[in-house]
């Protein structure tokens, strides 16, 4: 399921519900409630140049690795990312995880989730260097490893 409406956008087997975007107030802070099917295909190990993110979890396991350490966050869980550290989320259980995440400054928000859905919705296999370069420019730094 690829689309966008709004406040929400899915695709891959994810699902985004956007409370607080970049175009909200002065574009401080994004929030947004994820939801992730078992083994959906998800964004790569990452790391953010200039921005925080928090995950609060709500429903089922998200498995998240920071920095190579594996973070089980179930309901209740909370899991702070700094800015500057690889991290990588992923649905390893069998049932729907939902979280809560918050990310500021708000400046990777609906926008570059819009683009990166737009870059990968084509025919064929996406376009890896262009969604690199998208990651970039939203102040996202693929992995190396």
């Amino acid at each position: 399921m690829k689309s966008t409406d709004g406040r929400r956008i899915a695709f891959s087997g994810i699902d985004l519900r956007f409370m607080v975007d970049e175009t909200d107030g002065k574009g401080e802070m994004v929030m947004f409630e994820m939801s992730v099917l078992p083994d959906a295909r998800v964004p790569i190990a990452h790391h953010h140049v200039a921005v925080d993110e928090a995950v609060y979890g709500l429903e089922g396991t998200l498995t998240t690795t920071l920095e190579s350490v594996i973070h089980e966050i179930g309901p209740g869980d909370s899991l702070f990312i700094p800015r500057g550290q690889v991290h990588h989320h992923g649905n390893r259980h069998g049932a729907t995880a939902k979280v809560l995440i918050v990310m500021t400054p708000g400046t990777i928000g609906r926008g570059y989730f819009e683009e990166v859905l737009e870059a990968a919705s084509g025919p064929g296999k996406p376009d890896l260097a262009r969604l690199a370069e998208i990651m970039r420019r939203h102040g996202l730094v693929p992995s190396q490893s």
